[in-house]
């Protein structure tokens, strides 16, 4: 019976280690490291839908807050890990106060900029296209050119009219700084009356916003993205002159 016993005793030993001793899994493989881009670092911006500004929107819609906005425009001057900034702009327009202050900001980045309409950039997003360094614009992208308005209550006093007429002409100020179009030909768009049916403005699709000098060139995401890279190997981070 003894050794009975001891091969009892030496086979739970063996069980026992066997329990204990963990099993071996395979090692994970970790992703390679990310290779930094040697021809730069672009930040993307997306301004979509309509700029929220002051005034909250309904739910329902699409809309761009400045408000998040230009903390990313801050971060992305300061950043020395951005190299350049592009724009990419679906916008129906909004805030007039809103739109201009993100325009003066990506105007003053002090990095190279490009902006690129995919969609639309009616409205304010007109400020917004012309306002890095070079623009484009999709073939099939629209631009609506429309004077300033405003809905609800509207003060019936001359007042009022002096304000819409300054902020009209801070408007076109921004867009004939910083583009080729001039102040008549900017006036005569935004005040035809041939095209829309129930307002007054001009529909510029593609070649026809370039032909008009708001817009640089014609082109889409790689046109943008390879002048862009351009831009920063040749160090442009001047902003536009006035």
């Amino acid at each position: 019976m003894k050794p009975l016993a001891i091969d009892i005793m030496q086979e739970e030993h063996e069980e026992s280690e066997n329990q204990e001793q963990p099993v071996s899994q395979p090692e994970a493989l970790m992703p390679p490291p990310r290779t930094p881009n040697p021809r730069g670092v672009i930040q993307f911006l997306t301004i979509i839908g309509q700029i929220e500004g002051h005034v909250l929107l309904p739910p329902t819609n699409k809309a761009t807050k400045y408000e998040h906005v230009i903390p990313q425009l801050v971060a992305c001057a300061e950043s020395p890990e951005v190299d350049g900034l592009l724009v990419l702009l679906n916008t129906m327009g909004g805030d007039v106060e809103a739109g201009l202050a993100l325009s003066e900001l990506i105007a003053h980045l002090g990095k190279p900029t490009v902006s690129l309409v995919i969609g639309g950039g009616h409205s304010i997003g007109v400020p917004l296209a012309v306002s890095a360094k070079h623009s484009f614009i999709a073939p099939s992208a629209t631009m609506t050119i429309h004077p300033v308005r405003m809905n609800g209550t509207v003060v019936g006093a001359p007042q009022t009219y002096e304000y819409f007429n300054k902020t009209q002409d801070r408007v076109e100020d921004f867009i004939v700084n910083h583009s080729r179009v001039t102040r008549e030909r900017l006036a005569a768009l935004m005040m035809d009356t041939r095209t829309l049916a129930q307002d007054v403005g001009t529909i510029l699709i593609g070649e026809e916003a370039v032909q008009e000098g708001i817009i640089d060139s014609v082109g889409g995401l790689h046109d943008a993205m390879e002048k862009l890279y351009e831009m920063i190997g040749k160090g442009d981070s001047e902003s536009d002159p006035e």
